[in-house]
């Protein structure tokens, strides 16, 4: 079988950036027709590397060839008018203009008086949104549509430039199963036309699902590249990492308490309908369920972002909770689902990101905030979390999303809370980052911490829950008891409904 030609080689790429240096000497091949998948923890390099190819941050030195020719000096304009395209992890739709205005945006076909034609525009929307086999009226505003589908509009978009590669970031971290099967079966007809897709994820079963070769890259250098089929998981992770992991999911059994947290009755005629469970002192109680089952909107009723009728109890006292600062001040503390649209502040600091649900703390009887303190304390987190950054004046927007995610624990840490709700916690985190994420949580359970945690992988809420609450179209199908008794297949009968309700 002779080898295809590449369409992209990039060579010794550097780039430096004030402060640290994100590449050296990274690599990578990609042949035409070729499904390539590019890993590597959180901070490798793999976000730098594709902005360095799709003209967003041009290279400190080395070579760039794509299509056989040397590429350089070249803009994103540049970059999409030679048939390079990228879906970015972080979404970026306009919310109030229609889809078909979005995926033409810049680009709108005119009528012979140099005018948009809106008729022709909805007409190719219509072409290549069934495509994807997505049927949505193309005058549908953005905002109406819900993050999964707004992902698949990005992937429309990217397939209307007839793209000759496509770069695909976390494409599939709002999708649910069907969608991800729906969308592996887009790449493999984009494959068949000769299209070559660069696949960055952190989902290992996607990666040996869809892909052909993996490139890895640690600390911003080149590890290795190698034929999926050649490749099992733990060599993969090996790669990576540098080190084996032995133990994604350190769960050890922490002593249950009382009852910390007990939900009775929780309804929002929208999102759910009569949620009551209850969450003991050392526990941690997982919460699984399919997207749209309204897990992410009962934890923002109990933190007073959303609302709701029904009864909360804290240490068995009836607590009112109408804002956020109200959960704050009863020791409540929320991860965010979205840590890029309710999360962190991206032109802000690391410092400041951590500090700023805490401010009242740092505040001295003289009204005077103590930054010597806030600073030490920053400093602190960042020892404690491995965050890997310059310095506590970086931009938040300049780490990756896992030590995003980091800073972000860390600002809740502060805040000293007894009861943490974490909402899909390792959301776009390399697997070295999530056996740290979930060390720390279950070391905050063993510190005698209340813990609701949502996730959408079913292999974290069982490997780290102490019980498994289950959602399916805002209602509790099943609280489980013991997780250990539980296969996959048993949680999703719960999550679709196939079980009726059942309660332990």
């Amino acid at each position: 079988m002779t080898e295809q030609p590449h369409v992209l080689e990039m060579k010794n790429i550097i780039k430096n950036f004030p402060g640290v240096q994100a590449l050296k000497n990274a690599e990578l091949s990609v042949e035409a027709g070729e499904i390539h998948a590019l890993m590597g923890e959180n901070g490798a390099g793999k976000s730098t590397l594709m902005k360095c190819l799709i003209g967003i941050h041009p290279p400190t030195s080395g070579e760039i060839y794509f299509d056989g020719k040397l590429i350089e000096n070249y803009s994103t304009a540049d970059a999409l008018n030679m048939g390079i395209s990228m879906i970015h992890q972080e979404l970026n739709p306009v919310e109030h203009r229609p889809i078909m205005e979005n995926i033409w945006l810049g680009r709108e076909p005119k009528n012979r008086l140099g005018l948009v034609d809106h008729k022709k525009m909805y007409e190719m929307s219509k072409e290549v949104l069934e495509l994807i086999d997505l049927k949505e009226d193309p005058r549908t505003e953005m905002r109406h549509l819900t993050v999964a589908k707004m992902q698949m509009i990005e992937i429309a978009k990217a397939i209307s430039y007839n793209a000759k590669l496509i770069i695909m970031d976390e494409p599939t971290s709002a999708l649910t199963n069907k969608e991800v099967e729906q969308l592996f079966s887009i790449m493999r007809k984009l494959k068949e036309n000769g299209k070559s897709i660069i696949y960055i994820s952190h989902k290992l079963d996607e990666i040996f699902a869809i892909t052909d070769k993996v490139t890895v890259l640690r600390d911003g250098q080149y590890i290795a590249t190698e034929k999926t089929a050649d490749l099992t998981v733990e060599r993969m992770i090996k790669l990576m990492v540098g080190r084996d992991i032995t133990e994604m999911f350190p769960k050890v059994a922490c002593e249950i308490g009382d009852v910390k947290l007990e939900v009775k009755n929780l309804s929002n005629g929208k999102h759910f309908k009569n949620v009551s469970f209850q969450v003991r002192k050392g526990e941690i109680l997982g919460v699984a369920g399919l997207v749209g089952a309204g897990r992410t909107e009962v934890i923002e009723a109990i933190f007073g972002i959303r609302s709701a009728d029904g009864e909360i109890y804290i240490d068995g006292e009836r607590v009112s909770i109408h804002s956020a600062e109200d959960a704050i001040n009863n020791k409540m503390a929320l991860l965010t689902e979205d840590r890029r649209m309710n999360g962190i502040f991206p032109m802000l600091n690391i410092l400041q990101n951590m500090t700023i649900s805490n401010m009242k703390s740092y505040v001295k009887k003289n009204k005077l905030v103590d930054h010597k303190r806030m600073k030490t304390d920053a400093h602190r987190f960042i020892e404690t979390l491995s965050v890997k950054t310059p310095g506590i004046h970086q931009k938040i927007e300049n780490l990756s999303g896992g030590n995003q995610q980091k800073v972000l624990v860390a600002r809740w840490l502060l805040t000293e809370p007894d009861i943490l709700f974490l909402d899909e916690p390792t959301r776009g985190i390399d697997v070295g980052a999530k056996a740290e994420i979930h060390k720390l949580i279950t070391s905050l359970a063993g510190q005698g911490k209340t813990i609701v945690m949502i996730s959408s992988e079913l292999p974290e809420v069982m490997g780290m829950s102490d019980r498994i609450m289950v959602m399916h179209e805002g209602r509790v199908t099943g609280i489980i008891e013991n997780r250990k008794d539980l296969t996959q297949e048993e949680i999703m009968r719960y999550a679709t409904g196939a079980v009726e309700e059942k309660l332990a």
